[in-house]
């Protein structure tokens, strides 16, 4: 019997590195890759039923986000309610609580998109970017003063690994 927060999807079942830390009460549906070290906490929905969805090593995806046909490289951090569709997220990217990334979307690596941004489709985020507002508007890092690998190192892909590593009874 396949395990509650796995499905298999016209044929194609989830696979996951064993050193990922997924929750019980996470939805993986059909073609998802979690690469090593990655942590996917409760109520995510990660749904490959359209195209692929990737989680990049040391990645991770707080409680319930939703990601459909996304591609998140290593060591991103996706903050908790944001929704992504047909997106890709570069490495070392932050994308902030309830973001929401419309379709056909690239985030570059290094960038934040602050928390409550409504990204519409078909953008294309330049590496080392801030984006904020409904909709989204883009900035330089240089010029907001932002200094990213500080927020970055709060929120640090080392940190998430030991916590989901803590929470032992959730990823069981």
């Amino acid at each position: 019997m396949p395990d509650s927060r796995d499905y298999e999807f016209e044929g194609v079942r989830p696979t996951i590195d064993e050193s990922a830390r997924v929750s019980q009460e996470a939805t993986l549906v059909g073609d998802v890759t979690i690469e090593a070290d990655a942590s996917v906490w409760p109520g995510v929905v990660l749904r490959g039923d359209v195209d692929p969805v990737h989680i990049g090593r040391a990645t991770h995806v707080g409680d319930n986000a939703t990601l459909h046909a996304a591609r998140l490289s290593d060591e991103v951090m996706i903050g908790h309610g944001a929704v992504l569709n047909e997106t890709i997220v570069e490495e070392q990217a932050l994308v902030g609580f309830n973001a929401t990334i419309n379709s056909d979307v690239t985030i570059g690596s290094g960038s934040i998109v602050a928390a409550g941004t409504v990204v519409p489709d078909e953008y294309s985020i330049p590496p080392e970017s801030f984006v904020r507002g409904v909709p989204a508007e883009i900035t330089p890092l240089e010029e907001t003063g932002i200094d990213a690998r500080e927020i970055f190192e709060s929120y640090s892909s080392g940190e998430y690994t030991d916590l989901a590593q803590r929470h032992e009874e959730l990823f069981e």
